[in-house]
């Protein structure tokens, strides 16, 4: 069996695991140079560290990823974007090289078992002032600590709803930075009930509380408070953001009036959760469900041969994606998983539903905006146009709604501002595209290696 991988996240490579352990032939690619997604992101080899584990999360699986990349039945191509998906032929389409240079190869592959693990990206929901500079997903201020050791400002603010923000906090401060706070958008009440309902299947993350542990320890020595039921509702600047507003929320988000203060910091950075990158699996035929990928209990989607593990099939974090991933990697190599896996994927799955239930996002975080706030970033796209373009019986359905307001047509397509926009104008979709990501149209009329001219 010859087994394509797309993705070197926790579900990627707990995929080629298993499929090499199963016999298979595997290719590994991914669109940054190192290996470990978000989760594990690596440090540069020009910084040669000597510990580079050290900021990983356990040693086990920094050991992993090297075993399982050095593998001989293992190909790993770095610096590769999948851009396409034939049908037809079952073929995958891919450029080598970096995104934002030239000379990029063009190759194909025609495997006999796809596994996408294309991961997510950072959900942040708008507020007056969130397209300031110095405003940042909390991704993105986390890949510049752990992969750069750069800080995103020397005084910043971490606020959103999820676990999530406590490690990125931690990476901040490991840069140097000063976290004036960590708002959690849910208050106490709602947390507690997710977290609380019927602890005893808790028994099987004991991991996840040492690390609990661990993060509220950092908070502790270095004096950062964490808030419960506090958001920010506006950024302010004129050159860059200067200052924010954030106030106490009720549980379904709105804003308790009277409760505003004001922080001074030279960076913010947000994230409520995350969204799925279902793009690829769209272009091969995949059925998605709210927006996530349709599997079965192997893991296999509802196009034969292609396999889905990961935050593209429900919103878990890296142990759910790995234990996904392991399924899938096994399935997709012509095994059967045996029960210890599906039982892991299983219990790993709980985690995941208890989570969605204790770290909500709120109906109500619309009450933030303003008629002037920007909703799509890229095409500077208004509320108020959104909501007009809504009301407007000349724009029926999602299609006209983005033609007419050109929200989720700009440069990231939908990508940031596309599940905002669904929830604002009453379930619009952005639209999936045969060409999932960007190319050139030099790349597109070149040649592919190894067929004739």
């Amino acid at each position: 069996m010859n087994v394509v991988i797309v993705g070197a996240g926790p579900a990627g490579l707990a995929a080629a695991e298993h499929a090499l352990r199963a016999g298979a032939r595997v290719t590994v690619l991914d669109q940054a140079e190192t290996p470990g997604g978000q989760y594990h992101r690596m440090l540069p080899e020009v910084y040669a560290a000597r510990r580079p584990d050290r900021i990983q999360h356990g040693r086990a699986e920094f050991d992993r990823r090297r075993r399982v990349l050095a593998h001989p039945r293992c190909r790993w191509w770095p610096g590769s974007t999948v851009w396409a998906f034939d049908r037809a032929e079952k073929r995958v389409h891919v450029l080598r090289g970096p995104s934002d240079g030239s000379g990029r190869r063009r190759l194909t592959l025609v495997p006999d078992a796809l596994i996408l693990a294309t991961g997510a990206h950072d959900r942040t929901l708008p507020f007056p002032g969130w397209e300031l500079p110095g405003v940042y997903t909390a991704g993105a201020a986390q890949a510049l600590a752990k992969g750069e050791r750069v800080a995103i400002g020397g005084r910043v603010l971490v606020a959103g709803a999820g676990p999530f923000l406590l490690p990125v906090a931690e990476s901040l401060l490991g840069v140097g930075a000063e976290v004036v706070a960590v708002l959690e958008a849910n208050p106490a009440s709602t947390v507690r009930k997710g977290w609380s309902s019927r602890p005893w299947r808790l028994a099987a993350h004991a991991g996840k509380a040492g690390e609990l542990v661990r993060y509220a320890a950092t908070l502790a020595r270095h004096r950062v408070p964490y808030l419960m039921g506090r958001a920010v509702i506006e950024a302010r600047g004129a050159d860059r953001v200067r200052e924010v507003v954030t106030a106490k929320l009720r549980a379904d988000w709105s804003v308790v009036p009277g409760t505003e203060r004001t922080y001074e910091v030279d960076a913010v950075c947000v994230g409520h959760g995350f969204s799925p990158q279902p793009e690829l699996a769209v272009a091969a035929g995949c059925v998605l469900d709210d927006g996530f990928v349709r599997v079965d209990t192997v893991q296999q989607t509802t196009v034969d041969g292609v396999f889905a593990a990961g935050e593209i099939t429900g919103i878990g974090g890296a142990i759910t994606a790995a234990a996904e991933g392991a399924v899938a990697g096994r399935a997709a190599a012509g095994g059967t998983p045996d029960a210890a896996l599906l039982r892991a994927r299983d219990r790993a799955r709980t985690f995941a539903e208890r989570l969605a239930v204790a770290h909500p996002i709120g109906p109500a975080w619309r009450s933030w905006l303003r008629e002037d706030t920007i909703v799509c970033r890229c095409e500077e796209t208004t509320y108020g146009e959104l909501t007009r373009a809504t009301e407007d019986e000349s724009c029926p359905g999602p299609h006209a709604l983005k033609l007419g307001t050109r929200a989720g047509l700009g440069p990231c397509q939908g990508r940031i501002c596309g599940p905002t926009v669904a929830e604002l104008c009453g379930g619009a979709e952005r639209h999936h595209r045969p060409i999932v990501q960007p190319i050139r149209l030099g790349e597109l009329a070149a040649r592919i290696e190894g067929e004739p001219e």
